[in-house]
């Protein structure tokens, strides 16, 4: 097993503050080349708006007032938003850790194997997190990278939010059979 400091791309867990010092410079270039901070919720609400105007017109979404204020556009944050999907890809396969599973062994050792309850769960909690993204105006990475790097003060209170509810929530969904009684 190759040891985590080492900064090879084929291992499965890579080394956090490598990882971060990346994010840290990639969050620079950004800003540098295209002036915008890292962020990706609003990019999914343009294509939702893209996808939307498949079934109603495009004069149906731009007359909505959520749509009005972020017209649906190729742009920076498209291409960020689909090469983080790739690069998750691409770092799974070489740390050799991809696979498709409809019921990860957590969740299936929790609440069972079925595959419907599953994607109930995700679908609802995606739309639930995309949902507070849009109302905080920002997601974790606009605000918890790019807020807490502009040392921006609602940036640092999301982004301790961001952790204490992640605590609370993955102790309430994955505490041990004694702790549910």
């Amino acid at each position: 097993m190759k040891e985590q400091n080492s900064l090879s791309l084929r291992q499965p867990i890579w080394n956090p503050f490598f990882v971060g010092a990346g994010i840290g410079i990639l969050s620079w270039l950004v800003f540098l080349v295209v002036d915008k901070p890292l962020g990706m919720s609003t990019e999914v609400s343009k294509l939702s708006g893209w996808v939307t105007a498949v079934f109603t017109g495009m004069d149906s979404v731009e007359s909505n007032p959520y749509w009005a204020s972020k017209t649906p556009a190729f742009g920076y944050s498209t291409i960020f938003l689909l090469t983080t999907a790739v690069g998750a890809f691409l770092s799974s396969r070489l740390g050799g850790t991809f696979r498709i599973e409809k019921v990860p062994s957590v969740w299936k050792e929790f609440y069972g194997g079925s595959v419907a309850k599953r994607m109930i769960a995700a679908f609802a909690g995606g739309a639930i997190l995309l949902y507070g993204a849009r109302m905080a105006g920002g997601c974790t990475s606009g605000h918890g990278i790019s807020g807490t790097l502009q040392l921006a003060a609602s940036g640092w209170v999301f982004f301790l939010a961001m952790f204490a509810s992640g605590i609370v929530t993955a102790r309430l969904l994955f505490r041990s059979p004694q702790q549910k009684s």
